[in-house]
């Protein structure tokens, strides 16, 4: 079961020397429409259709067969066979849980053999921070009968010494949050579809002025900057070519000026998915515009190809590093390879219906990933983000990456207060 309660499917790959790597296949609640597939077996008697025996047929019969007695040390090597065997763009033929599950299996696999953790089997160097986290505390949706269009709303601290820190940052201001929502609203805040807080307003000006409020509240001004998950396909009615903006059809170009407005207003890092996920041209505009990063998950879907196309018009500063949306590991780090060499953000996150152990925080750390997507603190695999982060800063000794310090955020530097 993944982490939202559906079925997943989990391979185990196993060496001669009898070292385990051990992976289940993510997937999002909010889907890009150019991720890998995922291949379930449509039987509404079963799981309500959600079931994945196909994809596990397609492993036992026709992806395993193929990589015995292969080397998990050579991952593009396997990679490549399994992307050839399936033959098509989006893993639609064998499924691209079926063969993601198994490229981080082997992924696992070959860290076992290393004795070490994922994130230092893979490292290259020492590792010299830890990813600094970028927490969901509000959610958007539909409470108390108002629609909050705009999927999460996010802090980042800065200018804090280690990950106990940020975490005490965060966690406190979500819980003073909650008192703020509470005595608004005169009800305590419903738990928001991410585990974030649901909160009673459906504009975005009103949702950050309680978040700021909170972190006045507790004399963190100087220690916390903001982020915006807009997950605009999600709000976009293709038939009208317009977004369901707070009760009214609205075009692109409402939604870049209202959120040049909220970068203009607030300390915002970056925006995320601001337009429907086919619309490079928006995304350009809002880059051209914005006073924050503009940073593409849905568009881009850690698919070099659509990141090429992105990175080339001038649509995007930051990608969201999403491992199975590409298919395999091999597939994304290319992808992530190739905005780093460009000096631009990519920011691990797990996703909304991940494995209880996901891989995407590992793989940040050891690819020297500034910043990482690590949910809302609350619900088990979330938290588990932040107490590995803590446990893995301790016991190395290292520094968060500071928001202060990053080259691709220069237009947020401005608005940035010194601590202390």
């Amino acid at each position: 079961m993944d982490s939202s309660g559906r079925p997943t499917v989990e391979a185990d790959v196993f060496t001669d020397g009898g070292y385990l790597g051990r992976a289940a296949a993510s997937t999002g609640t909010s889907v890009g429409k150019s991720e890998s597939s995922v291949l379930r077996d449509g039987d509404l008697d079963m799981f309500e259709g959600m079931s994945v025996y196909k994809a596990i047929e397609n492993i036992e019969s026709i992806l395993a067969p193929a990589l015995m007695g292969m080397d998990v040390m050579e991952q593009e090597k396997i990679d490549r066979v399994m992307i050839e065997l399936d033959g098509t763009r989006y893993k639609s033929n064998l499924g691209g849980n079926a063969v993601y599950a198994l490229s981080v299996a082997v992924l696992r696999a070959a860290a076992a053999v290393k004795g070490q953790p994922l994130c230092l089997a893979m490292a290259e160097q020492p590792l010299r921070h830890i990813s600094v986290p970028a927490s969901n505390i509000v959610n958007g949706g539909t409470y108390l009968d108002r629609t909050l269009a705009f999927q999460e709303f996010m802090v980042i601290p800065y200018d804090v010494k280690d990950m106990y820190e940020a975490t005490r940052v965060i966690v406190e201001v979500f819980l003073r949050l909650g008192k703020i929502i509470k005595k608004t609203s005169g009800k305590a805040p419903d738990v928001g579809s991410y585990s974030g807080h649901g909160i009673p307003s459906d504009d975005p000006f009103e949702v950050f002025d309680m978040i700021a409020q909170a972190v006045s509240e507790l004399g963190y001004s100087q220690n916390v900057c903001y982020a915006i998950d807009c997950a605009a396909s999600g709000f976009y009615d293709e038939s009208e070519g317009a977004y369901l903006y707070r009760g009214a059809l609205v075009s692109r170009d409402e939604i870049i000026k209202e959120l040049v407005r909220l970068a203009e207003k607030y300390p915002i890092a970056f925006i995320e998915d601001a337009l429907q996920e086919d619309d490079f041209e928006g995304f350009k505009k809002l880059s051209e515009q914005a006073d924050a990063l503009i940073v593409g998950d849905d568009l881009l879907c850690t698919s070099l190809d659509r990141i090429e196309k992105a990175v080339m018009m001038g649509a995007v500063g930051g990608m969201v590093f999403k491992p199975n949306q590409a298919g395999t590991i091999t597939e994304a780090l290319e992808a992530a390879e190739y905005m780093t060499e460009r000096g631009m953000l990519v920011m691990p996150s797990n996703r909304a219906g991940g494995a209880i152990d996901p891989t995407e925080k590992e793989i940040g750390l050891a690819k020297e990933m500034y910043m990482a997507k690590i949910g809302a603190p609350r619900s088990g695999p979330r938290t588990a983000n932040f107490n590995f982060l803590c446990r893995l800063g301790e016991e190395l000794s290292l520094p968060v990456a500071n928001v202060r310090e990053m080259p691709f955020l220069s237009r947020l530097k401005p608005k940035l207060k010194q601590r202390g």
